[in-house]
């Protein structure tokens, strides 16, 4: 474990504009730095770069952060690895604490893993280059396929020797244990090697370490596969590793969209003339976990198969999944006999490109077009029609996009809208009734409207989203706070703006409305009290992901004040600027949040008067007094801030 100071020194030394100069071209724009956003596909800028908070912030896709959050989001990868990222470009040695005996063991039996597959492919690629069999065989195979051997090295291709046991002998040479050997699906149980006269191809994680292997076999066989993998491992799990995902995750995030094909050959084609956003599902049907990986870059997946019924077949697996993940997902079918490896050879990348934006369609629009071409003037097989894009469509989460779907698809099967929407509700509430089964949740009564949102979407996403209650005013207070919670309100008796903030509104801080801004201004309490930092740093590097994206957030602005009425006019301003002015923001911020937090108090208290019985004097008096009481402080808190109450 990186030991806190060794964290505080990489913090200290990062410079975020250096960080993000490395991966973006910035030019300066007044105080800060404005360029085109990492994370998705601009013309304009909108990305943000703030020297003097340390910090980043996109005003187009939202993305916000200090430098080790950047390079997280940049190059996927883990807290500790970003900060070893940093330390190394700093030159920063850092401090760890010792682990335990297991611990150390377990770590050093996974690095041992990786260790073992780099040798493996740097093997594989000398027999390649380096040995007449690997030039005449593997080296000639790849440049058939038009490959440069910039590409090969690259991808870390290679090629495996007809040998029985040419890896085991030459890994035992570097001491390497066959045990780990055979773990790794690289040895046979028999001593033997695992590849032979295959071409091989290196499978990365997302960090770019080899993972596995996967090898075609060039002497023709046909008692034998014509690829075989590596078996799952601690470090390998095919379900969750998508081809080229490595290579590809930088190109994804800059065009907002994955192309997903199906083999080894259509990846590297794609990627060495120019299309680098492409990754392969390996043959297999895509899952949950290949799915999720994609949404971490984009939400838009175009799926490009070869033109036969196999191809289609496998273009259409895993397609529920995708929708009820919300990706958007379109299909390209290519001209017959032709596969993405082929047909950009023989048309060019423009040309592909040009192809796919022309060919592309709608999943759920291509999906009801095949079965409705495969059913002909069956009356029975267009009814299962029916059956079968209902099913799709109720997969989709988001109620706005399944209602379009279920107008468009109705008009191509010629149905009445009321039929179709009655088959997708009773399929969403089939699915809502298994769900609550599991749940132990009894479901509410059926009708034939859609079901709500509440019950088809995601509520931790539906909650971020949307604005509920008084959170405005609440995320106003959380920014004052993070912003100037440590500045002098009254320095004449020792009050801070959090103190001054605090003391007006603690006797309302239950009725918050978000949980996120309740915990910030609890927290910012908490360490005054405790005579902790509470400045704006603190809450950038906060553990807490969600606090640091507020923090950043709340930190920066799309707007800066022109240095040009300074420079050239001599035209100077005579008052603080607004972010400077403390101790005003945080009075106005105060009264507004009090006096939408006490007309919540009054609706309450009303809500208990009435169900209290009009004679009983004793329970009603106090609830009266207390009426009168939150209307003056209501009323006068309105007057200060210039706003008519309606009664």
């Amino acid at each position: 474990m990186i030991l806190p100071s060794s964290i505080q020194e990489v913090n200290d030394a990062a410079k975020i504009e250096e960080v993000v100069g490395d991966f973006v071209n910035l030019k300066r724009r007044g105080a800060n730095y404005s360029g085109l956003c990492p994370f998705h596909n601009e013309k304009s800028p909108s990305f943000n770069v703030n020297p003097a908070r340390n910090i980043f912030k996109c005003f187009g896709c939202g993305k916000a952060g200090d430098p080790i959050t950047f390079v997280m989001e940049h190059e996927q990868v883990s807290y500790p690895e970003a900060i070893r990222f940093l330390a190394k470009k700093y030159r920063i040695e850092l401090k760890e604490t010792e682990s335990s005996d297991q611990q150390r063991q377990e770590q050093q039996a996974i690095d041992s893993l990786y260790l073992i597959n780099q040798f493996a492919q740097e093997y594989f690629q000398t027999q390649l280059f380096d040995t007449d069999k690997g030039r005449s065989v593997g080296l000639s195979y790849f440049k058939q396929r038009g490959f440069r051997e910039e590409t090969i090295k690259k991808f870390g291709l290679g090629f495996a020797q007809n040998d029985m046991d040419g890896l085991l002998r030459a890994g035992k040479q570097k001491g390497y244990n066959t045990d780990q050997l055979k773990k790794l699906g690289l040895v046979t149980q028999y001593d033997r090697d695992f590849f032979r006269e295959r071409v091989m191809f290196s499978i990365h994680n997302l960090t770019g370490k080899v993972i596995a292997f996967a090898g075609r076999i060039m002497a023709k066989d046909p008692k034998q596969p014509k690829y075989i993998n590596s078996p799952e491992t601690e470090i390998y799990y095919k379900s969750k590793v998508l081809y080229g995902i490595f290579f590809a995750k930088k190109a994804i995030r800059q065009f907002d969209e994955c192309l997903l094909v199906e083999g080894y050959t259509d990846v590297i084609s794609l990627h060495q003339s120019g299309i680098e956003n492409v990754v392969a599902s390996s043959g297999t049907a895509l899952t949950p976990d290949q799915i999720r990986l994609i949404k971490r870059f984009t939400n838009n997946i175009k799926i490009i198969y070869d033109g036969d019924a196999a191809g289609i077949k496998a273009a259409l697996r895993g397609l529920d999944l995708a929708l009820a993940e919300d990706m958007n997902v379109r299909l390209v079918l290519l001209p017959d006999q032709e596969d993405p490896d082929s047909y950009i050879q023989k048309v060019g990348s423009e040309a592909f490109l040009a192809y796919l934006k022309e060919k592309g369609k709608d999943i759920v629009q291509f999906e009801t077009e095949l079965l409705l071409k495969e059913a002909g003037d069956d009356p029975t097989r267009r009814a299962g029609v029916l059956g079968q894009i209902a099913n799709t469509i109720s997969k989709i989460k988001n109620p706005l996009r399944r209602d379009e779907y279920v107008k468009v698809t109705r008009q191509v099967l010629g149905v009445d809208e009321g039929r179709m929407i009655f088959e997708v509700n009773k399929l969403l509430r089939r699915d809502l009734e298994k769900h609550q089964a599991l749940e132990g949740v009894t479901p509410p009564s059926s009708d034939d409207s859609f079901p709500t949102e509440e019950y088809v979407s995601n509520p931790v996403m539906a909650e971020a989203e949307m604005s509920v209650g008084d959170e405005f005013q609440e995320k106003h207070i959380a920014h004052i706070l993070i912003n100037a919670g440590g500045e002098w309100y009254d320095q004449a008796h020792n009050t801070t703006v959090a103190q001054y903030v605090w003391i007006n509104i603690e006797d309302v801080i239950d009725y918050f409305d978000s949980n996120l801004y309740k915990k910030v201004v609890v927290e910012i309490m908490q360490r005054v009290n405790q005579g902790l930092d509470i400045s704006a740093q603190y809450f950038i590097n906060h553990p807490d992901t969600d606090v640091r994206q507020l923090a950043s957030t709340v930190l920066t602005s799309p707007y800066e004040f022109s240095e040009n009425w300074e420079l050239k006019h001599e035209v100077f301003l005579n008052q603080r600027k607004p972010e400077d002015n403390y101790f005003k923001d945080a009075e106005a911020a105060v009264k507004r949040l009090k006096l939408r937090k006490i007309g919540r108090i009054i609706a309450d208290n009303h809500a208990k008067m009435k169900v209290i019985n009009q004679g009983d004097v004793e329970q009603l008096l106090p609830l009266i007094k207390l009426d009168q009481k939150l209307k003056a402080m209501r009323n006068q808190l309105a007057g200060e801030l210039g706003m008519v109450v309606v009664k």
